[in-house]
């Protein structure tokens, strides 16, 4: 049956009622069947999807009595597309919340509840914001420069950080930002000499995937100039920039060589290295913000020491410049493999792709179109979808349900761009749409990896100008050539390996020691049961933007859109333990 915008508040009133008797029968009553109810902080103090009523009610059970949710309302909306759905906000005993609710038959089926703020604590913002310049007569002198320096010089010597933050890319920056506006001292550390220097040193052709209206960093989106898909180094500038703007305690050329947790004090020593001289610093959090990923994953090819020509990584690939004439084999089909295949061939070298295993190709504007427009582009913009908005929505689908409502997207992909996958096809590449169909988001999800978003590559692999071998890998590496698997030669000066990166939980071995990473697990995907992403079921990123097994380690990373989102998330967690709240977070 069709629910108007009254049902949908009528529903919310009755759940409000029944919530605040604790009436666990008729909270039951309300949900469907198959039901899915996705907590981010709010009643769980964790990232928690409970499936089912036998969960949601077991959930409730052990959290009503101390969250003592009220004041839940629709939020009013022009959308008319969908009147069984919206926005919901609510408050908390600490907080005020906000997420997203679908009925089906008068039933809820899906239910999001995020929060939003704390109590108390609220970020500096808006009415809230600060003064800045104090006018009168004092007898301070100082002005903001004064301030800022003296701020600058305390951090790390005679003020200890409450949190610091290893990486300061897109994500150690957003997550420096929300803290910064919540008081929370925090000091971002980072092994570049310029903030930025992540994106400034990768290849020359690089530039974001992802369009503009995805990649707003918190407070600070990216003015309406800003081009559609950002340039390498105009990201780097922009991070740069955001550091200054946004007044970040930033060390560069900073390395984190060790870390080690107290028990007795319940905190960090952390071992850094400052323009080459070792310190020691002490924290009560530490949190990892290299992306979503490890170390760089280098294939041991037999025979690969005996290599007369020169070999690497693709994270070392320094652009296309000076391989004129050169014989370059890349090993990988990725995201990477097709940027610096596009990049070498571009300055006249003589390429040829290993395609290993199947991958999934999507055409960036068919992309576009078919899973972002609708949430992140201009046209939703004009329709009133604000990032906040439209970054709840595409949190509200629990990860079970991902696969049923990407793969028609990716079925339409297929038959739209049909005669572009047959012109790959016939290039020899092997492409899949991921193990269920579910298409190229569900596989970063699970692993991070095995996709590639087309700027122009898969153009040149079609008409044969980079070359390609698929289904075969490197049997044998000579001083001058590869041996394939099915016995062929190939002659390569350059041997470049986009072959990926292993888990985040390899930083911890280094940093903290084999034992703790091994007592935290796995970090990235959520237990699918796909390539490269084993179980068990979490429901959730494993360990990302959450408590791990080790007390005051965390996880933030992935790219700009989750930056921004979780890194409010991870914050309020960081503010709550700062000031003591109790939190009362779930087993």
């Amino acid at each position: 049956m069709m629910i108007d915008h009254e049902d949908l508040s009528r529903w919310i009133a009755q759940f409000s009622h029944a919530v605040e008797a604790r009436d666990l029968q008729r909270i039951g009553g309300m949900f469907a069947d198959r039901s899915y109810w996705r907590d981010i902080l709010a009643f769980s103090w964790d990232l928690r999807t409970f499936e089912g009523k036998e969960q949601i009610l077991h959930m409730l059970d052990r959290t009503l009595a101390d969250v003592r949710p009220t004041n839940w309302s629709v939020v009013p909306t022009s959308r008319a597309d969908n009147s069984s759905e919206g926005w919901i906000t609510f408050d908390t005993a600490l907080g005020r919340g906000a997420g997203y609710i679908r009925l089906t038959g008068g039933l809820c089926a899906t239910l999001l509840t995020t929060l939003q703020e704390l109590k108390g604590f609220e970020e500096r913002t808006g009415r809230r914001r600060s003064r800045g310049a104090e006018y009168g007569v004092s007898n301070d002198t100082r002005n903001w420069l004064d301030q800022r320096r003296a701020d600058n010089a305390a951090i790390g010597v005679t003020k200890q950080p409450f949190v610091i933050i290893v990486g300061g890319g897109q994500g150690g920056l957003a997550l420096g930002a929300r803290l910064k506006m919540l008081d929370v001292p925090a000091l971002i550390v980072d092994r570049h000499p310029r903030t930025g220097d992540q994106w400034r040193d990768r290849y020359k052709s690089l530039a974001l995937h992802d369009p503009v209206w995805y990649d707003h960093m918190p407070y600070l989106p990216f003015p309406e100039t800003w081009p559609v898909y950002t340039p390498k180094d105009k990201m780097g500038d922009w991070l740069e920039s955001y550091a200054s703007i946004m007044e970040l305690d930033v060390w560069n050329s900073t390395a984190c060589t060790g870390a080690s947790f107290d028990e007795s004090t319940q905190d960090w020593r952390v071992e850094l290295e400052k323009n080459g001289k070792p310190l020691a610093l002490r924290t009560r959090h530490l949190v990892i913000a290299t992306g979503n990923a490890g170390k760089a994953r280098v294939p041991q090819f037999p025979g690969a020491g005996s290599f007369a020509g020169t070999q690497y990584h693709s994270s070392q690939h320094p652009g296309g410049d000076g391989f004129a004439g050169k014989r370059v084999v890349v090993v990988g089909s990725n995201n990477s493999a097709h940027d610096i295949c596009a990049d070498l061939w571009q300055h006249g070298a003589d390429v040829t792709m290993i395609q290993r295993s199947s991958t999934h190709v999507s055409r960036s504007q068919t992309l576009m179109e078919l899973t972002l427009a609708p949430l992140y582009s201009e046209a939703a913009v004009t329709a009133g979808m604000t990032t906040d908005k439209a970054d709840l929505l595409l949190a509200s689908i629990p990860l079970r349900l991902l696969p049923d409502a990407q793969r028609p997207v990716y079925q339409e992909m297929a038959r739209r761009d049909a005669d572009f996958y047959s012109r790959l096809e016939a290039a020899g590449f092997t492409h899949d749409f991921g193990e269920d169909g579910s298409g190229l988001y569900l596989k970063y999800l699970r692993r991070g990896g095995g996709y590639y978003i087309d700027v122009g590559a898969s153009e040149l692999i079609a008409d044969g100008r980079v070359k390609l071998r698929s289904r075969v890998t490197i049997r044998q590496i000579e001083p001058a050539a590869v041996i394939l698997s099915d016995g062929s030669k190939l002659a390569a000066d350059t041997i470049i390996y986009a072959t990926g990166y292993g888990s985040m939980d390899e930083w911890i071995a280094d940093i903290v020691s084999p034992d703790v990473a091994a007592k935290v697990g796995k970090v990235w995907g959520y237990g699918s049961g796909t390539t490269g992403d084993p179980g068990p079921w979490e429901g959730e990123l494993r360990n990302m933007w959450k408590p791990t097994r080790q007390t005051g380690l965390w996880f933030h990373g992935g790219n700009l859109a989750q930056s921004r989102q979780y890194s409010r998330y991870l914050a309020l967690q960081l503010k709550a333990r700062f000031e003591n709240v109790d939190v009362k977070r779930l087993d």
